[in-house]
């Protein structure tokens, strides 16, 4: 009868052992030794920089600049989401599962110490392929990164320097490419990956160069390219936290100031999507969230779960009648809001409505069959085998050859209704694609559809991914949501019968949709997409 009243205390004695260990292997057990050496003495920090005012800005203006990436121009200081991203989406889910698994150790050993770093970079990048973590950094980061940019050093210090320098704890593959191409950076300065090869392939190791950043050698390249010479000096540095002034590039800087905690979490900290160095359009990957420890610790618990939704879910869209599935889908979690939708003219005869929708996923032609309550065929570029298979509707493949598409297109119109996404391919983001003019000159009694898809957990796309599982990923979020608005039939006067020519025609169905959905229309095509996705144009071959 003792033993159940003494088994808390020993457990919680544990415990804060366990802690009290822990916090001092973070303090004192694995720390680098550093050479006296090694670099300059650090400048003194600026006294404004310790004042408690919410914003600090330095005079930037048409200045040379050091940036800390970490908690400076992005709002979060913390490293393990976006090394989460890249083990996911990198590599597999089991592998980010190893690296949630090994946060606890990371978080002993501090997640922007240099021994962190070196333990998320060996599960992240060990036997990572150099291509992999290329996509992964042009397709999956940037929105992130995106998302986590500080409006206020952003607008009052980026914009005005003259010359700017980002020195990072990552390592620099995860960071270059958006800090070049969206940012306009002129230098990157982070840790070096170490790459094998093994037979024709080049891997990563998962072993840095160096410590933070600081291999031999490394501080004249970086101080060469960014200042010009070696006992150049940047006119300003900008920091995150005090730690940061140990890297050796803010040794070599006039001044330098900290920016305030408190003004990185504040509510206009976050920089809008309208005010973005240039529009995030295209991106790729299957998680639709950041991946914090928390974050994904929740997704892992939850995710045989969703499995097990997703499944259930397709079995009542190929099962259960039209009439009753709106209902058993919004008891297995499944929102589904239509409006818009006319009965047809008593009396008159058509052709076939020809359904001109918006692309966001591989579903939208049959959310548009639950919602007109009758099975529509589509006609689609691309389709796996699965998908397929358990698709409740027909579907029908096109060639892209345009003689060829044209005859099959007319030839479905003449025995009834058909959906057709004129963009081609997906697009996540709040914009449309360049509409083919093919479905314009081929139908007068058309109907726009504005379709959108709304997900919390995955995304139910992928250009460079398994494309066989995006209508499994898509229903195993905990509640897709999607949206059918039916905008009428096209007015005669901007149809081919009215004398419009087709491209005419589909800009204007391209500009009525964007503006029911709140959408920019753009001119890139599905082409565009793959290439920066993927690298190539999207064409499987068979």
């Amino acid at each position: 009868m003792v033993l159940p009243t003494i088994l808390p205390k020993i457990a919680a004695h544990w415990l804060f052992t366990f802690y009290r260990a822990a916090r001092k292997l973070r303090g004192h057990a694995f720390q680098y030794c550093r050479s006296s050496a090694a670099a300059k003495p650090p400048p003194s920090v600026s006294q404004a920089a310790a004042s408690k005012c919410a914003v600090i800005v330095p005079d930037a203006a048409d200045k040379a600049v050091v940036f800390g990436f970490d908690g400076v121009l992005m709002r979060p200081d913390t490293l393990f989401p976006y090394f989460m991203l890249v083990a996911c989406e990198g590599g597999s889910l089991l592998r980010g599962l190893l690296l949630l698994c090994a946060f606890p150790l990371v978080w002993a050993l501090g997640e922007r110490s240099d021994a962190g770093i070196r333990v998320m970079a060996l599960l992240t990048f060990f036997g990572l392929r150099p291509r992999d973590m290329d996509l992964v950094a042009r397709a999956v980061l940037p929105k992130f990164y995106m998302e986590g940019l500080n409006a206020q050093v952003y607008s009052r210090l980026w914009l005005p320097a003259r010359k700017k320098v980002v020195v990072t704890s990552a390592p620099r593959v995860m960071v270059e490419w958006f800090l070049k191409e969206y940012m306009a950076a002129d230098v990157v300065v982070g840790c070096e990956l170490q790459v094998v090869r093994v037979g024709r392939g080049c891997y990563f190791t998962g072993l840095l160069c160096g410590t933070g950043g600081s291999a031999p050698g490394l501080k004249d390249e970086a101080l060469t390219e960014a200042f010009g010479t070696d006992n150049a000096m940047a006119d300003v540095a900008v920091a995150g936290s005090s730690s940061q002034l140990d890297h050796h590039c803010f040794s070599y800087c006039k001044e330098v100031y900290v920016v305030n905690r408190d003004s990185s979490h504040s509510k206009n900290a976050r920089l809008p999507r309208d005010r973005y160095p240039k529009p995030l359009i295209f991106h790729d990957g299957r998680l639709a969230f950041l991946p914090t420890p928390s974050a994904g610790l929740a997704f892992f618990l939850f995710l045989p779960l969703g499995v097990t939704l997703s499944v259930i879910r397709i079995s009542i869209g190929i099962v259960v009648p039209y009439k009753i599935s709106f209902s058993a889908g919004a008891l297995f979690g499944v929102r589904f809001r239509t409006s818009g939708l006319r009965a047809p003219e008593p009396g008159v005869k058509r052709r076939g409505v020809l359904y001109v929708c918006t692309h966001r996923t591989l579903v939208d032609p049959i959310m548009l069959t639950a919602a007109l309550q009758k099975p529509v065929p589509a006609v689609t570029y691309s389709l796996s085998r699965l998908s397929e298979i358990i698709a409740p509707i027909s579907t029908v493949r096109l060639t892209r050859d345009r003689a060829r598409d044209a005859e099959t297109m007319s030839r479905l119109l003449e025995h009834g209704d058909l959906a057709v996404c004129p963009e081609g391919t997906t697009c996540r983001e709040p914009y449309l694609l360049r509409f083919s003019p093919l479905f314009a000159e081929l139908a007068d009694d058309m109907e726009p559809v504005a379709l959108d898809a709304q997900v919390t957990a995955l995304y139910g796309t992928t250009a460079s991914g398994h494309k066989w599982l995006d209508p499994v990923v898509f229903f195993a979020n905990p509640q897709p949501a999607y949206r059918v608005e039916f905008l009428g039939a096209v007015p005669r006067e901007w149809t081919r019968a009215g004398g419009r020519p087709g491209a005419e025609v589909a800009n204007w169905v391209q500009r009525r949709l964007g503006e029911a959905l709140g959408y920019e229309c753009t001119g890139l095509t599905r082409r565009d997409k793959y290439m920066m996705l993927a690298g190539n144009d999207g064409v499987v071959a068979k």
